[in-house]
C-alpha cells in the first residue's frame, strides 16, 4: 500500500513528479559523464597529435563560422564500411586539442576526418569556389567570398593564449609570431590549411611505427 500511495502522490503532484524525473535522469547522465572525466586516454594526445598552429586554428574557426560541421562529420566509427570508405577509425587521442569537438552527427556530405593530404591545395581551392566543377553531383554550396576576404590577425594571440591556459602546449614565441604567420593570407588559404592537416597525425604515427 505504501508503494501505491507514493506512486499516487507522484501522479497527483506535478512538481514532485518533475523533480523525480530530473533526479532519475541526472543519475543516468552522471553514470555516463563521470567515467569519461577520469579516463586517461581522453586526455592523452596520440603520438603525433599537436595543437593547431595559427593558420590552422584560424582555418578551423572559419570552418565553424561557415557551418561546415552541419553537413560534415569528423568521426570515423570502427565499422568496416566506414573504415573502407574513409580510412582508419578515429581515436580519442586525436581530438585532445579540439575545442570544441567537431564530431558531428549528420552527414549530408562525407566525413572529413581523414581528408588531409587526400587532395591537392588547388583541388580544395576550386572545390570551395565551385564544388560542381570538380564533383558534378555535389550539392555543396560554393564559398567564393573566402577567396576575397583577408584573414584577421587581431585576435589570434588572444585565442592561442586562452587555449594555452586550457593545456595546449604553445610556446610564447608561437603566440608572438602568430599575426605574422597570417599576414597576406585569404580566408580560403587558412581553411585549406586546416583541411590538409585534418586526421594526418594518426597516419604519420602509423608510418613511424612501421618504419
Amino acid at each position: 500500500m505504501n508503494g501505491m500511495s507514493l506512486h499516487k502522490k507522484l501522479e497527483e503532484n506535478s512538481a514532485l513528479l518533475i523533480f523525480g524525473i530530473l533526479f532519475v535522469s541526472s543519475i543516468g547522465g552522471l553514470v555516463q559523464v563521470l567515467p569519461s572525466l577520469y579516463q586517461e586516454s581522453l586526455r592523452t594526445a596520440s603520438v603525433n597529435t599537436r595543437p593547431y598552429d595559427a593558420v590552422e586554428l584560424t582555418g578551423r574557426d572559419i570552418y565553424i563560422r561557415e557551418g561546415c560541421s552541419v553537413c560534415h562529420s569528423q568521426q570515423i566509427r570502427p565499422i568496416i564500411a566506414e573504415v573502407e570508405r574513409y580510412g582508419p577509425y578515429s581515436r580519442a587521442g586525436e581530438f585532445v586539442y579540439d575545442r570544441p569537438f567537431m564530431w558531428g552527427s549528420k552527414r549530408t556530405g562525407p566525413d572529413l576526418h581523414r581528408i588531409g593530404g587526400k587532395y591537392s591545395d588547388d583541388w580544395h581551392y576550386i572545390h570551395l569556389i565551385d564544388p560542381r566543377s570538380v564533383v558534378p553531383a555535389s550539392i555543396m554550396p560554393g564559398y567564393p567570398w573566402l577567396a576575397k576576404r583577408d584573414v584577421k590577425t587581431t585576435d589570434i594571440q588572444r585565442k592561442m593564449r586562452a587555449l594555452k591556459t586550457l593545456g595546449h602546449p604553445y610556446e610564447e614565441a608561437d603566440i608572438e609570431n602568430s599575426p605574422s604567420a597570417l599576414e597576406g593570407l585569404k580566408e580560403i588559404d587558412a581553411l585549406i590549411r586546416y583541411l590538409q592537416m585534418m586526421g594526418t597525425s594518426f597516419v604519420e604515427a602509423e608510418e613511424e611505427v612501421q618504419s
